[in-house]
């Protein structure tokens, strides 16, 4: 990345395009710290972070307010649909088991997996497996939810019913949506697009603004 100078609102839903090897994917690993850059700062929700030198515990508050859903799902194979969207909760967070299960169904009924819940990832289509991983992300009621190529992997209906899942949820939770797609019409439906090219934001195209 080279010299990202970005400002997004609270609310907005930001598509990024480019080429492979553009840096959308580090872009979007280093607002929720999984790639830690050589410098600069984030202003989150207020506060200044140094994203060469940012500590283990803010690191912690910064990924309670975000989530990430990733493009091949990232669920595990051994743990049913409910294990997979609790442990967040009951290992990271400390969660009682029946809080975190409450919260998991919640989560679960709105992304219409709730009659999967025994399941197992293997037993899932890919569609129902992208269900799963963007109920996880949403149990936590992110203010960020961060996507990378959420419809990468699914035809062209599922795609559009995910797009929906996360839009509802930009809508009912006033989440700020940022996602990567290679997708020019699922682009078109965000309210900014980013172009990146070697690292660089080369285009910032306001498309509408958000009643």
């Amino acid at each position: 990345l080279k010299g990202i100078d970005l400002t997004v609102d609270k609310g907005d839903v930001v598509a990024i395009l480019g080429p492979s090897g553009s840096g959308k994917t580090t872009f979007l690993r280093c607002i929720n710290f999984l790639e830690r850059a050589d410098a600069g700062e984030m202003v989150f929700d207020g506060e200044t972070f140094d994203l060469a030198a940012v500590r283990r515990r803010d690191v912690a508050r910064i990924r309670r307010k975000t989530a990430f859903v990733f493009q091949n799902y990232n669920l595990f194979l051994n743990k049913t649909v409910l294990d997979n969207v609790t442990l967040g909760l009951t290992a990271v967070r400390n969660l009682p088991r029946a809080e975190a299960t409450d919260r998991a169904m919640d989560a679960l009924i709105r992304v219409g997996m709730a009659d999967k819940v025994q399941s197992y990832p293997s037993q899932l289509s890919g569609g129902q497996q992208q269900r799963v991983s963007i109920g996880r992300a949403l149990y936590s009621h992110p203010a960020v939810l961060l996507c990378d190529e959420p419809t990468g992997n699914l035809d062209r209906k599922t795609g559009e019913e995910i797009v929906g899942l996360l839009k509802e949820s930009n809508r009912s939770q006033k989440q700020t949506l940022i996602l990567i797609t290679h997708d020019e019409a699922l682009a078109m439906q965000a309210d900014r697009i980013l172009y990146l090219e070697d690292g660089k934001i080369v285009k910032n195209e306001v498309l509408r603004h958000q009643v």
